[in-house]
């Protein structure tokens, strides 16, 4: 059992350090065909110009810091509304990307809320 927070917490670490990296050196091809909507979004928040470094730079760190086991409630807290927005993008936009975006959501609630290296932590910033 005490190995189950460690699994989840690399895993979570991985998806975002690498497709952190990807926003920079895009190694992974992006999708040929994507629904006319997100790629609208998708435009837009490139246009802002400062947006997308901003996110994937926030992701190889956070991804960085999973990894490493290092400030992992920090982490957590920081990537909590990325992982909302790509909760949100894909129920709205992309639908054929929602079992990833479940699966990133669930090991963000397991480890913020039960995995008890973090949870005691995560939860006293709700406490006040």
């Amino acid at each position: 059992m005490k190995k189950i927070p460690l699994i989840a917490r690399v895993i979570m670490g991985l998806i975002f350090f690498v497709f952190g990296l990807n926003g920079f050196f895009n190694f992974i091809p992006m999708p040929e065909v994507m629904p006319e909507k997100l790629v609208v979004f998708t435009n837009g928040l490139m246009a802002a110009g400062y947006f997308f470094p901003l996110l994937k730079g926030t992701e190889v760190i956070c991804g960085a810091l999973l990894l490493a086991g290092v400030f992992v409630p920090l982490a957590l807290i920081v990537l909590a509304p990325i992982i909302l927005n790509i909760f949100l993008v894909h129920v709205f936009l992309a639908p054929d990307g929602l079992p990833m975006a479940l699966a990133i959501g669930g090991l963000e609630i397991y480890l913020a809320f039960f995995a008890k290296p973090y949870s005691d932590v995560v939860k006293k910033i709700f406490k006040g």
